[in-house]
């Protein structure tokens, strides 16, 4: 399994996956245009991707898709909540013959690959994280997520890579110009993940056999990626784990292409 954080903030996500030969897409929250650049960039040819996984409609995650899925006719995987709130703009240019609907908490295969997407707390109409297994090997993506609790750590217990959410820190967050309400929905539970929520969960996954750690999702105004690691470099190393491998994704280019074995 190959795995590629193309982009990761709030300015746009995307994910590149490739096992046993079939190619995907987790979100493409960037112009179709620039989704192409940055799958070029890593080598791939956009008519090879075989179908493209959907978190939730917010614009940072599906700006590319109708585009991309028209244009090359890419299915586009997604619960009937996200699909019926995304904006007619999007949804409209979406070939009726490439929907493809889920049912959250609900294993479905996709060639050799066998995904469960699970429910996620955040405000949007019913989002989801993903959790892809495959040839052996297990990748979990869980960003866009207000709280942490037992069911999602259940899920991406065993992971051998997951990308995770470290949007802010609480101090920049609360001392910064966003308006009060703008603070207050993204420290909700059903908001973002903070730094040391971030942390938390990872010293529990820890215990649950996760090593490998791609930190996603970072706020530009409220969180830097040199920030996001030491915090919870930090954090792991005062719970006495130092085997744990974190990695910060990139805002507006590929991290790199990662081996799961």
């Amino acid at each position: 399994m190959i795995f590629c954080p193309l982009c990761s903030g709030s300015s746009g996500n995307s994910s590149f996956l490739e096992s046993g030969g079939t190619r995907i897409l987790i979100d493409a929250g960037l112009t179709a245009k620039r989704i192409r650049a940055l799958l070029e960039e890593i080598g791939i040819d956009i008519s090879t991707i075989s179908a493209i996984l959907v978190t939730h409609e917010h614009s940072d995650h599906i700006s590319g898709i109708g585009v991309l899925s028209g244009k090359y006719r890419i299915p586009v995987y997604a619960n009937a909540e996200c699909f019926n709130a995304m904006p007619a703009t999007t949804r409209d240019k979406i070939p009726a013959s490439c929907i493809r609907l889920f049912d959250t908490d609900h294993l479905f295969f996709l060639s050799g690959l066998q995904i469960l997407p699970f429910s996620t707390p955040h405000d949007a109409a019913r989002s989801v994280g993903f959790s892809i297994v495959s040839e052996g090997c297990k990748c979990t993506v869980m960003t866009d997520i207000g709280h942490i609790d037992d069911r999602m750590l259940s899920v991406a217990a065993e992971s051998d890579l997951l990308l995770i959410e470290a949007n802010h820190d609480v101090d920049m967050l609360m001392a910064g110009r966003y308006p009060y309400h703008l603070k207050k929905r993204i420290l909700s539970g059903h908001g973002h993940l903070c730094n040391e929520d971030c942390a938390r969960a990872l010293i529990a996954l820890h215990d649950r056999g996760v090593r490998n750690v791609i930190l996603g999702h970072l706020s530009q105004e409220n969180n830097s990626p040199e920030l996001a690691q030491v915090t919870i470099d930090s954090a792991l190393k005062a719970a006495g784990i130092s085997d744990m491998n974190i990695m910060v994704a990139n805002r507006d280019h590929p991290l790199g292409m990662f081996s799961i074995s």
